[in-house]
């Protein structure tokens, strides 16, 4: 059974980098665990880290409540964004 902290790590709701963190990770187990095979799904993970701790530093900033978005919310953000 997973913990709290993991499960929430897995929730799209509250983490919006769980298909980055995925790939990162099915990357280190693909390449044997070689870090420099994979830097470009580390840098696409800290990319969305940064990106959403932005908008949700925003969100606090005008009282928006929740401070991340849902999954479906975040969705449209970004379709809107092209």
């Amino acid at each position: 059974r997973m913990s709290r902290h993991a499960q929430q790590l897995r929730d799209h709701d509250i983490n919006p980098c769980v298909a980055e963190t995925d790939a990162s990770t099915k990357c280190m187990d693909d390449n044997n665990y070689n870090k420099d095979m994979c830097t470009a799904y580390f840098l696409q993970y800290k990319s969305c880290r940064k990106f959403w701790h932005d908008i949700m530093m925003q969100r606090r900033r005008n009282g928006v409540k929740p401070e991340m978005p849902s999954a479906e919310e975040r969705k449209k953000m970004l379709e809107s964004m092209g």
